[in-house]
């Protein structure tokens, strides 16, 4: 079971790198959506439509301190995999990996000064990627 914990961090990495990388630059120069089907947001759950109030990652600021939390079930067989907190320039300022053991997925961040316009993501190893815009 191992190995494939292993693989759904790596798959989980390498789609938020994929993302981020390409959405979040696109977003700065003035776009205004996630591509349909790839990520999911409270706005645009796609085929998910059913399932935003335990994917899309919930924002709690409080100063420079970020909160992120997925009001998910976990267990071995669902879980959310990965939190991320990305700046608006696709820098990664922080990450979490979870297992189906954990508890709960939450995270915690101090954004460093000069990031205000931040990404909170969510990977979820049966429903996909799930975004939530916020400014602190």
């Amino acid at each position: 079971m191992k190995d494939r914990r292993d693989f759904l961090k790596a798959t989980a990495a390498v789609t938020a790198g994929i993302v981020t990388s390409r959405v979040v630059p696109a977003l700065a120069y003035g776009g205004s959506s996630f591509p349909a089907g790839v990520v999911y947001t409270k706005d645009n759950p796609g085929k998910w439509a059913g399932k935003v109030g335990s994917h899309a990652p919930v924002v709690t600021i409080n100063g420079r301190k970020v909160t992120i939390e997925t009001k998910h079930p976990m267990s071995e067989a669902h879980f959310i995999v990965r939190h991320t907190l990305v700046s608006s320039t696709g820098e990664v300022l922080g990450d979490a990996t979870f297992t189906g053991t954990d508890k709960k997925a939450l995270s915690e961040y101090e954004v460093p000064a000069g990031h205000s316009d931040l990404y909170a993501t969510s990977f979820c190893n049966q429903h996909d990627f799930w975004v939530t815009e916020f400014v602190i």
